[in-house]
């Protein structure tokens, strides 16, 4: 009986570290470039940051191996800026874009990196554990009309529904 509870136990805190149906990790994934700043250029909707404008996160190393992550957006409708830390480890391994990421206790969520601009590290596509979670982030505050185009055709194709897409004030 304790084994059982332990299984499922496992497999409940486990349950949201999966991956859309197509979407694949970019492989030879170099964490030290990764890291830093990144602005938030497009999403698509969720309680936790329903409202926001000016998000960006910042990754950096932790202690223990793991990284740090910290959220930051601007309510306008609050008008307070509201800032949320977190914890990445990596699923398998570590020159894969397949991360879990917790911002609550034990409880992680899948983040996937699914494109990635090789030379620079300039922009990332990035996926939660299914087709509702998708983000465009990129090293700078503004992108290419190209680049936009690009991140609804891709994500499109895999299954996201582009038509909810929200694009980020940035000012």
């Amino acid at each position: 009986m304790k084994w059982m509870i332990t299984v499922l136990s496992c497999a409940v805190l486990m349950g949201c570290v999966t991956k859309p149906q197509q979407v694949n990790p970019v492989q030879n994934f170099q964490l030290q470039r990764y890291l830093g700043q990144w602005y938030e250029i497009a999403r698509l909707d969720h309680s936790f940051e329903r409202g926001m404008t000016q998000v960006t996160a910042e990754y950096s190393m932790r202690e223990d191996g793991g990284v740090r992550v910290l959220n930051r957006g601007y309510n306008r409708q609050s008008q307070q800026w509201s800032d949320a830390e977190g914890k990445a480890y990596f699923v398998k391994s570590e020159d894969l874009g397949f991360l879990k990421v917790s911002f609550f206790g034990p409880f992680y969520g899948s983040y996937i990196v699914f494109e990635l601009e090789k030379d620079n590290y300039d922009y990332a596509f990035v996926s939660g554990p299914d087709h509702s979670y998708l983000w465009l982030l990129s090293r700078t505050p503004h992108v290419s009309d190209e680049l936009k185009q690009k991140f609804k055709s891709q994500a499109g194709e895999l299954g996201f529904n582009i038509n909810n897409l929200i694009w980020v004030e940035q000012d």
